[in-house]
């Protein structure tokens, strides 16, 4: 009775408000709207089409000397229209991005506004103040209200301290109560009606990732890590928080907070095209960015750095016949880079002590020789420690670094990505984050940074399976770059599933790694198999090794969230198209038009599909190839847990 008696109170006083309190912001196409309602709090509402997606949602900020959006006193209101174009340094979806959005900028007493922005694919929100100095703030109010029963694709960690890598679970919004387990963002809404909502955030700094939470009241509400102030000895790669503050963040009294957003599609395929974190995130401040690289890595972890065979006559692992072998492999096919991980170092606390097995100048010189630059893996604890180290790696002649073990998103570790990306583009350094938060924004403000993890990627081995992968294009993929290794040659069905490296297996159909290349997007995309296995397996290797890492375009063919992917995209004047699935049935089989071609005119397609006997023996593919133009329609089989890859190219 109290939650409905609430519910009940909560609609009597906002019906209450006076007309001139309440404000509507629309989208360009009229598609999206706002309500805005200023009462007892900022409250704010999510319509699509008239139809209320989020109700009475409130928004605000406690300081430890005022409380932001409580009893609003409106200062002022201005209106703006913004239709420009953008051109991302590291283009993941699109070489050119369409911004138009409609913009409301509410001033308060108090000296605090807000800024909204009305996109034809959804709405987001930020909170700006205007105080001199420096300000604390005590927790956010992120209130969001369901309408009904909505269904919730979420991560949910254990604790603040976590790497993103859970499996997704699958929430009924009613049921969700404060004492369950958090989630991290992203997170799909499905409201069934058949509207998705994808809420994340974007322009992260100086501010702690959000995580959110059920409020046992069919919503959600925000929590956050606090500011850690006193730390410990935790080994070589983390640290002990030892003491917190009561306060979320001590930031600057004039600034604009992170944006909320809440993009939302009308069929699933929509989702698969979202920039809205790029459209959202600060502007590009490398003045010079030409020297930024996306490309293809050779990758010696997961498969153990252990090639063999009749051209291997050397006794294989962290050495320097072995690294120059992932070298020649890589220059062999065009790629762009080699990481080397943990090892290359003696100790995992020194940065500047090379292994003296591998030694890494001269890797770096035989690298150069041979076009293909060389990533050092290090811990962030170490890179703290030894902040200089950017300036050594660059006359060493390294080309980026991988970071890893952050597993936190406080103020000061979300300062922390902010200071690693700076200094390393100060000394034309790439960044790969690893053990790190979903994007937010800073690899648009900081092109440099290539990619992140923040995924339950190939490296969880039996952890990381088709059932659980295929919702990665909807959630964390549609945020940001997303390093998730794919590449592995040996695939097994889930119930027949082993593996140990270095003989390293991956669950899922052959033809399924190979869409991964195309599907999933990141800056810098792994092969994570040995070498031996993409000798033995040439026709496959040439395919994904020519796949572009960076595109001009992208056309979602077929979708449906937790079930299957069908997507196209164009570099230059080809376009490859990837398909996956999932476990729960034998074969789906699909019809897509190839509409997106020019037409009048005849392109040759070479596609990988499931084999035969795929459902069983995951091994099987069939390469083959046609004739194809704007009218064809192509007919996709896929196994369970499998795929479909293609390259069309002109004839």
């Amino acid at each position: 009775m109290k939650k409905i008696a609430g519910a009940f109170l909560l609609a009597a006083t906002l019906s209450t408000v006076n007309a001139q309190n309440k404000i509507k912001l629309v989208s360009p196409n009229g598609d999206m709207a706002t309500e805005i309602v200023l009462s007892d709090k900022i409250y704010y509402s999510v319509l699509c089409k008239n139809d209320t997606l989020l109700r009475n949602n409130s928004l605000g900020l406690q300081l430890d000397n005022a409380n932001l959006g409580e009893q609003p006193k409106l200062a002022g209101k201005k209106e703006n229209h913004v239709n420009e174009q953008l051109k991302p340094v590291v283009p993941l979806k699109f070489s050119t991005i369409d911004n138009a959005y409609n913009q409301l900028i509410l001033r308060f007493k108090g000296q605090y506004g807000v800024e909204f922005r009305a996109y034809d694919d959804g709405i987001a929100y930020r909170i700006m103040t205007e105080m001199k100095d420096s300000i604390n703030v005590i927790s956010e109010d992120f209130g969001i209200n369901f309408p009904a029963d909505y269904l919730l694709h979420a991560q949910q960690p254990g604790g603040f301290k976590t790497a993103y890598e859970e499996i997704y679970t699958h929430i009924n919004s009613s049921e969700w109560k404060p004492a369950d387990k958090m989630a991290v963002l992203p997170v799909l809404i499905d409201t069934k009606k058949p509207y998705k909502i994808l809420l994340s955030e974007s322009d992260l700094s100086d501010y702690p990732c959000m995580f959110i939470k059920g409020n046992g009241q069919n919503g959600i509400t925000s929590t956050f890590p606090k500011v850690p102030l006193r730390f410990g000895d935790d080994g070589d790669r983390s640290v002990k928080i030892l003491e917190e503050a009561d306060y979320i963040a001590r930031t600057a009294g004039k600034r604009s907070f992170p944006w909320r957003y809440f993009m939302v599609s009308k069929v699933d395929t929509d989702i698969l095209t979202n920039t809205m974190t790029y459209r959202l995130a600060s502007k590009n401040i490398i003045d010079d960015a030409t020297w930024i690289t996306p490309g293809q890595a050779s990758w010696e972890w997961w498969n153990g750095a252990k090639p063999y065979g009749p051209d291997v006559n050397f006794v294989s692992g962290y050495n320097l016949d072995t690294y120059k072998y992932f070298i020649d492999f890589a220059n062999k096919f065009d790629m762009n880079y080699i990481i080397m991980d943990e090892g290359w170092a003696k100790s995992t606390r020194d940065p500047y002590t090379p292994n003296p097995e591998v030694d890494v100048h001269e890797i770096i010189r035989y690298g150069k020789e041979r076009n293909v630059g060389v990533f050092l893996w290090l811990t962030w604890l170490t890179v703290e420690k030894n902040i200089d180290l950017f300036e050594k790696f660059a006359s060493w002649g390294v080309k980026g670094v991988k970071i890893d073990f952050m597993d936190r998103s406080d103020q000061w570790m979300v300062n922390y990505y902010e200071r690693i990306a700076r200094e390393a583009a100060k000394h034309n350094l790439l960044v790969d984050f690893h053990g790190s938060f979903k994007p937010a924004g800073l690899e648009y403000k900081y092109p440099n940074v290539i990619s992140y993890e923040g995924v339950r990627g190939m490296e969880q081995m039996g952890g990381c399976y088709p059932d659980n992968s295929v919702y990665l294009p909807f959630i964390r993929n549609a945020v940001g770059p997303m390093d998730y290794t794919p590449g592995a040659m040996i695939s097994m069905q889930p119930n027949v599933y082993r593996s140990e490296r270095p003989n390293s297996a991956s669950i899922g159909t052959r033809a399924y790694q190979m869409s991964l290349f195309v599907i999933f997007e990141s800056g810098l995309q792994m092969l994570a198999d040995n070498p031996t296995q993409y000798y033995k397996n040439e026709e496959c290797t040439e395919f994904i090794t020519k796949v572009p890492t960076t595109w001009d375009e992208t056309v979602a063919l077929d979708a449906k969230v937790g079930e299957h992917v069908i997507v196209a995209k164009r570099k230059g004047d080809k376009w490859y198209i990837g398909g996956m699935t999932n476990s729960k049935v034998d074969w789906r089989n699909f019809q897509v038009k190839l509409s997106f071609l020019a037409s009048g005119k005849s392109f040759k397609m070479t596609h990988f599909e499931d084999g035969i006997n795929a459902v069983e023996q995951a091994m099987d593919y069939r390469k083959k190839m046609s004739e194809v133009t704007a009218d064809s329609v192509m007919e996709i089989k896929m196994a369970k847990s499998g795929g479909f890859a293609a390259v069309i190219e002109p004839m």
